[in-house]
């Protein structure tokens, strides 16, 4: 296939998908969402049709949401609005807005779309399901322990929230607090008396789409200064704020011309909220990657709930030792690579296949033992407070790439978050718990002190009960528990082969002796082990690569 074809066909798939997700509801629109800035993941052609669902799905009659205004105001239309327009000005995934005119203000009234609960209830009875088949067939190989129906019940929750009008215009009116201070954050003023649970009233604040990224041209605004705003704005909520917008597309972030470029949020319906537990534990994991310490960090991921400490923490060290190193590196390359300025897109220029796989030898042979074992103890979690962070910042990244190809959220966050520990009254609070912890250093500095002798007597006891044979050293050799996988794979496979082999041959007896229906079954059942052994076989393979990989032999 030429060129021209394969894009071409790409844009039919893409137009059939978003189609198909229009035709699946409100629910799957939202997924859609989540890909519409994806321009590292998705062909262009993929993300032009889905940027569609950001704010043009297609509307509900105009019929339809005039009634429902005037049932929720309890007035005709023409008696409460000095004009009214019938066709509205944008229509998402849960609905429409329409301007308006009111006491001589311009103002936007966003109607919701009939039956959204309903739709709601049978969208996420059956994604409970496949939230409850995941929690059974996630291999969980990469160390973290994911709780999916926890997840599915975070998000269930906020979506429940979304269809309540008045609970969004309370979210718009915090948010809006929270940033009155910061002269390039805009949200919308809220109309209380026009604002019910079904209807939602506020000022009219145009703006461009942050992703349109020719008209950002043509009003002359720096598309690099919009993605660090972008960045510091989301760092601010959930760092200092802890409340951030967990719905961060393009069809709900747009941008006037106002103050040099100044960011207007809109959609305030899904909205997260991060506890002051965690908050400093990301704070304190900020404190960890710039001082590169990975006690510190730990002790954050403790404080956060992703880490369980297992008994043994060496290979999570080890492996977080070698990342801030890497991430120290990375952040060199980029200070040489601003330097030299003699690549378009500097160290954000995709590797190609063989340096993808040479960099992934260097990993597993530098802390490939360290990554079985993290695989094996599965000490990490995923809190399902983190969904929606994730979320927020996958868009964002997107986002960014769109208005700069040398966009990167780490770059932005490092001035970011040192100004924050620095100067702000969270650096403060921080700086505080430093010292508190430094004096309950030592005061059990000064306890343990008057302890030593009793600890000397202790491990004289310790020693004693090793000599006795009463005490046993566990002693974890990784190699040997290599190997003992790779042995039972192997008696497994071979264990398959010798049920198909027998079944193939009782199989071939029955049907020469025209007993069909047990030799049927017996051909049925063979084929089932038939494929056990392939199985085997490849797995054998993946495991004698790995190994290779991991003693540099590859």
């Amino acid at each position: 296939m030429t060129e021209e074809k394969k894009i071409l066909r790409r844009k039919a798939l893409a137009k059939w998908l978003k189609e198909s997700i229009l035709r699946l509801g409100p629910t799957f629109i939202k997924v859609g969402q989540q890909f519409s800035t994806r321009v590292d993941i998705l062909p262009q052609e993929y993300v032009d049709q889905l940027s569609e669902l950001q704010d043009q799905v297609p509307p509900f009659p105009s019929e339809t949401a005039v009634a429902i205004v005037e049932e929720e105001l309890g007035s005709p239309l023409a008696s409460v609005f000095d004009h009214f327009e019938y066709e509205p000005i944008a229509a998402a995934s849960l609905g429409q807005v329409h301007r308006a005119r009111l006491r001589g203000q311009e103002v936007v009234v966003k109607v919701q779309r009939p039956g959204l609960k309903a739709l709601f209830d049978i969208d996420l009875k059956n994604l409970r399901v496949i939230a409850e088949y995941l929690q059974k067939i996630d291999p969980k190989s990469d160390g973290a322990k994911r709780d999916w129906v926890a997840i599915y019940d975070e998000c269930a929750s906020v979506l429940y929230q979304e269809i309540d009008y008045t609970k969004e215009a309370a979210n718009a009116e915090l948010f809006a607090s929270n940033f009155e201070n910061l002269d390039y954050v805009k949200v919308p003023t809220i109309i209380w008396d026009y604002t019910t649970p079904q209807i939602l009233t506020m000022e009219y604040v145009p703006g461009i789409k942050i992703n349109k990224i020719q008209a950002l041209d043509r009003l002359g605004l720096d598309r690099k200064r919009l993605g660090r705003y972008a960045v510091e704005s989301y760092l601010e909520q959930i760092l200092s704020h802890g409340f951030f917008h967990a719905d961060p597309h393009p069809g709900n972030i747009a941008v006037d011309d106002v103050n040099g470029g100044r960011l207007i949020f809109y959609d305030f319906g899904m909205m997260g909220s991060i506890s002051q537990n965690i908050r400093e534990g990301l704070l304190e994991a900020f404190y960890g990657i710039y001082e590169k310490n990975p006690d510190k960090v730990l002790q954050s991921m403790i404080q956060m709930g992703v880490l369980v400490p297992t008994g043994d923490m060496t290979a999570v060290k080890r492996t977080a030792q070698f990342f801030l190193n890497s991430f120290e590196e990375r952040l060199a390359a980029q200070r040489r690579e601003r330097e030299m300025e003699t690549a378009e897109l500097g160290f954000k220029q995709p590797l190609s296949k063989e340096e993808q796989v040479m960099k992934k030898k260097e990993r597993l042979a530098a802390i490939g033992e360290d990554l079985l074992a993290i695989a094996a103890d599965q000490p990490f979690r995923f809190p399902a407070t983190f969904t929606f962070v994730v979320r927020a910042f996958s868009v964002l990244d997107g986002i960014g790439k769109g208005l700069d190809p040398r966009f990167d959220i780490t770059e932005i966050a490092k001035p970011y978050a040192l100004e924050l520990l620095r100067f702000r009254e969270a650096g403060v609070e921080v700086i505080l718990k430093d010292l508190r912890k430094r004096w309950d250093r030592q005061s059990q500095a000064f306890y343990n002190l008057f302890r030593q002798a009793d600890r000397v007597e202790k491990l004289a006891e310790i020693i004693e009960r090793l000599e006795q044979g009463d005490l046993k050293l566990r002693v974890r050799t990784l190699e040997s528990e290599r190997a003992f996988q790779r042995i039972a794979t192997v008696q497994r496979t071979i264990g398959n082969a010798i049920a198909a082999g027998s079944l193939i041959n009782l199989a071939t007896i029955l049907f020469l002796n025209s007993i069909r229906v047990p030799a049927t079954i017996a051909y049925v059942f063979c084929a089932i082990f038939g494929f056990q052994v392939l199985f085997g076989i490849v797995k054998i393979k993946k495991l004698d690569e790995r190994e290779r990989l991991i003693t540099g032999t590859a």
